[in-house]
C-alpha cells in the first residue's frame, strides 16, 4: 500500500510542479521578462534549485512533502482570490500598494506555507506526554506504564537526544517501559544505537524495560552500520528484555511481546497467551494495530502499538483505516474487555513533519 501511496505521490508531485510553475511566474521578479517562455523558464529554475536545496538539506521525501504543500496552499489561495473576485466582482489577483503591485495568491502561498511547515516541524521534533487512565478488576497495585515507539534514530533525535527524553519520562516515574518497535531505522547509526541502549540500561524502573520488533528494526534497504544481532546484544546488554512471541510474568502481571506481522510469521495471539492465567493482568506489545479482533477477544487486558505514527501528515492520517491496513491510526478504544492505544510515536520515519497530529510518549495508569 505505502509503495501505492509512493507512486501516487511522485505522481502528484511531477502535475502540481507545472502547476506552481505557472503560478510562480507570476511573481513580479519574473513578469519583469517581456517574453512568457523566458518568465516560465525562470521560474522553472527557482522552482528546481529550491526543491534542490531542501533535498540537500533535509532529504528526498521531505523534499516532496514540501514541495506537495506548497501546491496544495497555491491551489487554496488561487481558490480564495477566486471566490473573492465573484463576490465583489473585482480582479484581487494582484493587489496594488502605490508604486507597484503584489500577486496576492503567491505572497499569501508562501506565507501560510512557511507558518504551517514551521507548525508541523515544530510538532515533530518536540515531544509531549500523553496520559490514559485505565480501570482493572485484577488484582494489581496502581500501575503506571511508560510507552514509547517509533524513536527511529537519527530522524529527529541522535543517541543523546534519545537519553535526554528518556530522563523525562524516567521523571515521570514508571513502574515500566515499553517500547513497540522501530528503535532504529535504516539509516540509524551504530554510534547512536549504543549510545541509546546504554541509556535504556540506566534507567531504574521496578520493573525494567520490555521490547518488540517493529517492521525496520531487523529489515533495512540501507547500508547501516550495524547489524540486526548487534542491536540485539546491545539491547541485551543493557537489560532489555526482548519479546518475540514470547510472554513474561512478574508478580500478577503479564507482558506478551508479538513479533511484527509484515516482516516475520508469528503465532496467534490465542496460541500465544494459551498458558497464561486469567487471573494475571495481560499487557501485549504488537507493533502494528493490525490485530484488533483477535486480540479483543482473547485474554489481553491491554494491546500497546505504534507504527502508525499517528496518521504522519494531516493528507494521510486516516489511509490506513480506510483501506483496512490499520484497526486505529492513533488514540484509544475499548473492544470487549480490552483496551487498545496506539501512539503516534515519540519521533518520525524519514520525515521531519507532522500535521494533525504530533510526536509524544505515553503515561498509562492502571488501577
Amino acid at each position: 500500500m505505502w509503495f501505492a501511496i509512493f507512486i501516487v505521490t511522485i505522481v502528484i508531485s511531477i502535475v502540481g510542479a507545472v502547476y506552481l510553475i505557472n503560478a510562480v511566474s507570476r511573481f513580479r521578479a519574473f513578469t519583469r521578462f517581456d517574453r512568457k517562455w523566458q518568465q516560465k523558464l525562470n521560474a522553472t529554475l527557482v522552482v528546481i534549485l529550491a526543491f534542490a536545496g531542501f533535498a540537500a538539506f533535509m532529504g528526498m521525501v521531505n523534499a516532496i512533502t514540501i514541495l506537495i504543500y506548497v501546491i496544495f496552499f497555491f491551489l487554496i489561495s488561487g481558490l480564495i482570490v477566486r471566490i473573492v473576485d465573484k463576490v465583489h466582482g473585482t480582479k484581487s489577483s494582484s493587489v496594488s500598494t502605490g508604486r507597484s503591485k503584489v500577486y496576492l495568491q503567491g505572497w499569501l502561498a508562501i506565507a501560510v506555507s512557511i507558518v504551517y511547515l514551521s507548525g508541523a516541524y515544530y510538532m515533530c521534533h518536540n515531544v509531549w506526554r500523553t496520559d490514559y487512565n485505565l480501570k482493572t478488576d485484577k488484582d494489581i497495585q496502581d500501575l503506571h506504564i511508560a510507552l514509547i515507539a517509533d524513536s527511529h534514530l537519527g530522524t529527529t533525535f541522535d543517541g543523546e537526544g534519545f537519553a535526554a527524553w528518556l530522563e523525562e519520562i524516567e521523571q515521570a516515574s514508571p513502574d515500566m517501559l515499553l517500547i513497540a518497535g522501530d528503535f532504529v531505522d535504516n539509516d540509524s547509526v551504530r554510534a547512536d544505537m549504543v549510545r541509546a541502549c546504554e541509556a535504556l540500561g540506566t534507567l531504574d524502573l521496578r520493573y525494567g524495560v520490555f521490547f518488540v520488533y517493529g517492521n525496520h528494526d531487523k529489515h533495512t534497504f540501507g547500508g547501516r552500520d550495524f547489524t540486526a544481532q548487534d542491536l540485539e546484544d546491545e539491547l541485551i546488554k543493557n537489560n532489555v528484555q526482548i519479546l518475540e512471541d514470547e510472554i513474561l510474568t512478574i508478580d500478577n502481571i503479564c507482558i506478551a511481546g508479538r513479533k511484527d506481522y509484515i516482516t516475520e510469521p508469528r503465532l496467534d495471539i490465542d496460541d500465544l497467551l494459551q498458558d497464561v492465567s486469567d487471573d494475571k493482568y495481560i499487557i501485549v506489545l504488537d507493533h502494528e494495530p493490525t490485530d484488533y479482533e483477535n486480540e479483543s477477544t482473547s485474554a489481553s487486558d491491554l494491546v500497546v502499538s505504534g507504527h502508525t505514527h499517528g496518521g504522519q501528515l494531516l493528507a494521510i492520517k486516516y489511509v490506513g483505516e480506510l483501506t483496512g491496513v490499520n484497526d486505529r491510526t492513533y488514540g484509544y478504544e475499548r473492544i470487549s474487555d480490552t483496551d487498545f492505544i496506539v501512539t503516534s510515536g515519540i519521533s518520525d520515519w524519514a520525515l521531519d513533519f507532522k500535521t494533525g497530529t504530533r510526536s509524544e510518549y505515553v503515561m498509562i495508569n492502571v488501577n
